[in-house]
Formats: structure tokens, C-alpha cells, sequence
């Protein structure tokens, strides 16, 4: 397996405050995203960040009534008239973080923004006002993970099952604390997981996506990368801004 590349190959741009990344035409995605969430065919996918004072005390469906629709407005704006997959979050583009991993031909590739500041354990229930502080800061961990594997149905769910194995595994490392009782957090309340590939057929195909799987370990080792480099970006932030 060859070590991890911070460069993807997947074609993107940062306008402002929106992450497009162009999937080179029909993907198959499954999410839970705001805008496209579930299993779905998209050719874009947006991260667009939004006011850090708003989404840092409430979800982004409490900020906007219809976050889908803001967001196929975003993709419209943007003159993108494909189906796109859309994600908010408060962490400004400018951490993003990227990486790439490869082996026998088969690649995983992960954007990612990272902000801790609404971090919780999973199982704490949510209180009434879902806040950790009103100082705006972002938040949230948004993960887009993408493969030129064909996977399938059930190795998608299991892509989003390993990344999430691997974020709670750094958040743990790295001593991270639910922001409401201050035990190890699993992860944040905003937290967005994507995963595209190949239509059937047209990628190397791939049944399976668990621990014991190549694909599985380039899943886990792509998210590690980035969410270590984003909390990184995020305590850098945090403290230019106290």
C-alpha cells in the first residue's frame, strides 16, 4: 500500500465560501447531507460554509427552514445545473483538508472540515438549547470521501461506518471532550458523512468495505490523515481568534 498523499486527483475548487468538487459526471452517492442525503446519483458536491454565530448554537435546520433548498440556490449561483449533493458547516474553506491513498489501482480520496467546538458523545441527550458557547466558533465534521471503486450497496454503508470508526479513533487520541458532560467525545451534533463511487460496472468492484478490506484500511487512513490535519487547523484558528 503506498503512504498517504495530502494532493487528490479529484477535480475541485474553493469559491468563496463553497467547496465544489466535480465528480467527472454521474456518481453514485450515499449520505447525509442536507441537500441530496440518502442514496442518490449526483455529478457535484458542495461544502458551503455558512455564518459560524448561527450554526454554532443550533443544527443547520434550525438556521435555515429548508437547508435544501438554500442549497440547490447555492448550486444554481454557482451555475451548476447537474444533481448535486450539498453540505453546510462553519469551518471556513481555508482549513480544508485533503488526502489520497492508493493501492493495487484502487484509491480513496477525503475532503474534509473539521471543528470541534460542538463536539458531543453519542448517547448524551441532546439538551434543550444545543450549545456549547455564543463565542461563534465553527463546529462541525464534514467528510466527503470519494473512490474509483465500484461499491456496493452494503460496502457503502460500510465506507461511512469505517470512517466513522476512524474520526471517533483521533477525536479519542487527541483527547477530545463533549462540550455538554466532558467525556471523550465520539464526535460533533453537526457531523455530515459522503461517499461516492463508480456506477456498477464501472469501477473496480468492491463487496465489501470493513476493517479486514483494503478498501476498509484506505478509508481509515485517509479520514485519520485529515481529521488530524483538521484539528490542527482548527486549534490554530481557534487561537488567532481569542
Amino acid at each position: 500500500m503506498n503512504g498517504i498523499a495530502t494532493r487528490v486527483r479529484t477535480h475541485y475548487r474553493v469559491m468563496g465560501p463553497t467547496l465544489v468538487v466535480n465528480l467527472g459526471g454521474q456518481k453514485r452517492v450515499l449520505s447525509s447531507a442536507p441537500q441530496g442525503g440518502g442514496f442518490t446519483l449526483a455529478s457535484y458536491i458542495l461544502n458551503h460554509q455558512v455564518d459560524a454565530d448561527s450554526t454554532a448554537t443550533v443544527t443547520p435546520s434550525q438556521c435555515f427552514p429548508d437547508p435544501a433548498r438554500f442549497l440547490r440556490r447555492m448550486a444554481a449561483q454557482l451555475g451548476i445545473r447537474a444533481h448535486t449533493v450539498g453540505l453546510m458547516t462553519a469551518v471556513p474553506m481555508t482549513q480544508l483538508v485533503t488526502a489520497r491513498a492508493v493501492c493495487d489501482g484502487l484509491w480513496m480520496e477525503c475532503f474534509a472540515t473539521v471543528g470541534v467546538t460542538n463536539a458531543v458523545r453519542a448517547g448524551e441527550w441532546p439538551p434543550q438549547h444545543a450549545h456549547c458557547d455564543g463565542s461563534g466558533k465553527p463546529g462541525t465534521i464534514n467528510l466527503i470521501l470519494i473512490t474509483n471503486g465500484s461499491l456496493s450497496l452494503g460496502a457503502m454503508v460500510g465506507v461511512v461506518q469505517v470512517a466513522t470508526e476512524a474520526k471517533t479513533g483521533v477525536l479519542r487520541d487527541h483527547r477530545v471532550r463533549s462540550c455538554h458532560r466532558g467525556k471523550a467525545a465520539t464526535g460533533t451534533g453537526t457531523d455530515a458523512v459522503v461517499i461516492a463511487c463508480r456506477l456498477s460496472r464501472a469501477g473496480i468492484p468492491c463487496q465489501y468495505s470493513g476493517t479486514h478490506t483494503i478498501l476498509g484500511a484506505l478509508v481509515g487512513r485517509v479520514v485519520t490523515h485529515c481529521i488530524v490535519r483538521g484539528l490542527a487547523k482548527a486549534k490554530a484558528w481557534r487561537e488567532s481568534h481569542s
